[in-house]
């Protein structure tokens, strides 16, 4: 047992995290956040704004000779009036890319939501701490996965022995947008959702700005995403768009151009794969708006529109997919890095019958793992649109920028040093993505 002397005391810095894009100070620690400090003010709901600040697929990544380590945290946990808690989030232990333990933070804040009236309620609790103990005495480089279920404020870790900050991977960074399938709804832990367990598979590191109820085209996401250096991007386009009836066909392919125009000018070269939605019978041919159901005692979901209305413009999955394959085809003639993928390549009939969705909606922990290895066949394996490329070397994507405010030419991976004469849809000067100070990444 160690006592209370031999701890080792090491503040949770930055330079400690991966997968976050930025970091705010609190009165209790490190919040990592998943949207930048220049895009949170223009979150329009609460639903994005926790969703964000939840750290899915952001760690801790240090390495150390420690047999012992603690991690005090504040988490925010999250309950729905008249149903029972949920289970505390966990925190996953990776050792050497192996996933060794898991531990959970007692206490905490607790916000309750009334789904019937959306009001909310935060109560007030104390910090706790994830132990993990029995570790392997050599060195060795350690991550520890946050939930991606709580909104967690990282206080200070404790050791038995020197913490320093990971060395670089040498590994691609893949960088993800999605909804609540991507933020890893109905994932037990983790390293459990599907773009962790895809990321493994594809030896990449990962940062997941998958929102629950959030993938809705909003342009801040797409200037982060702009802004936040990857050697491999995805997003996965058209759920939260069709079950919260949010845009009508006249808007969304427009709306689509425009996300995917916000990204070039960051990435102008960088591997691109558009998703289709993945099945879900529930809003394949009925719009939405999508509807909580209790009737048969559990939470479940219900489409709520017309099917007849998709004449009039309603969206359906189903058009989704026609839309998106179909701009993809437009802007692949002259974008030979943009890729598109049928979402129900990951998940479809063959999979829905073996491994239905609990909730009508979602995927449980088994159907995760079925998507990621589906997405691992189609996008990291020879021929694919991810397959194994020498990565942007990592001092390239931090190098400082020159007295002129822009990379050198040869420094610079999007290229952008070259064009003076560069400027954004808004008319802006294009200032290279890489130099941009505002910004955390894995």
């Amino acid at each position: 047992m160690t006592t209370d002397h031999d701890w080792i005391t090491t503040p949770v810095t930055e330079d400690l995290l991966r997968g976050a894009l930025d970091v705010e100070r609190t009165a209790h620690g490190l919040l990592p956040h998943r949207l930048p400090a220049r895009a949170r003010p223009q979150i329009p709901d609460d639903q994005l704004a926790t969703a964000e600040a939840r750290p899915s697929g952001v760690r801790l990544a240090f390495r150390t000779r420690a047999t012992v380590i603690e991690l005090d945290a504040l988490p925010t946990k999250r309950a729905y009036r008249g149903f029972p808690a949920s289970p505390d989030g966990a925190y996953d232990l990776v050792i050497d890319g192996v996933l060794t333990a898991r531990a959970t933070v007692p206490g905490g804040r607790v916000r309750t939501l009334d789904l019937a009236t959306q009001a909310v309620e935060l109560e007030e609790g104390p910090p706790g701490t994830a132990r993990f103990a029995g570790l392997p005495a050599r060195d060795k480089d350690v991550e520890i996965w946050l939930p991606h279920t709580e909104i967690t404020e990282l206080i200070v870790l404790r050791t038995d022995a020197p913490v320093t900050p990971a060395q670089e991977s040498g590994r691609r960074v893949w960088l993800h947008h999605g909804s609540s399938i991507s933020h890893g709804s109905n994932a037990e832990r983790p390293t459990g959702t599907w773009p962790a367990l895809a990321a493994a598979q594809g030896a990449v590191d990962l940062v997941n700005m998958g929102f629950s109820g959030s993938a809705l085209l909003d342009p801040f996401t797409a200037r982060a995403m702009r802004d936040t250096p990857a050697d491999l991007i995805s997003v996965k386009i058209g759920i939260n768009i069709v079950n919260l009836d949010v845009m009508r066909l006249r808007a969304f392919a427009p709306a689509v151009h425009g996300f995917l125009d916000t990204l070039r000018e960051g990435h102008p070269a960088t591997p691109l794969l558009v998703v289709s939605p993945l099945l879900c019978p529930i809003q394949e041919d009925t719009p939405g708006p999508l509807a909580t159901d209790f009737s048969t005692g559990t939470l479940r979901f219900k489409a709520l529109g017309d099917p007849a209305e998709r004449a009039a413009g309603r969206l359906t999955l189903g058009v989704i997919r026609e839309v998106l394959a179909g701009v993809v085809a437009q802007r692949a003639a002259e974008d030979l890095h943009l890729h598109y993928l049928d979402g129900r390549d990951l998940y479809g009939a063959t999979d829905h019958a073996e491994l239905p969705l609990p909730d009508d909606l979602h995927p449980d922990s088994a159907g995760h793992v079925r998507i990621a290895g589906n997405f691992a066949r189609h996008a990291f394996a020879a021929g694919g649109p991810f397959a194994a490329v020498p990565p942007l070397r990592r001092r390239d994507r931090l190098k400082p920028p020159a007295a002129s405010g822009r990379c050198s030419p040869l420094g610079c991976p999007a290229g952008l040093a070259a064009d003076p004469a560069a400027r954004h849809t808004d008319g802006t000067p294009v200032q290279c993505p890489e130099a941009s100070p505002a910004r955390h990444f894995a």
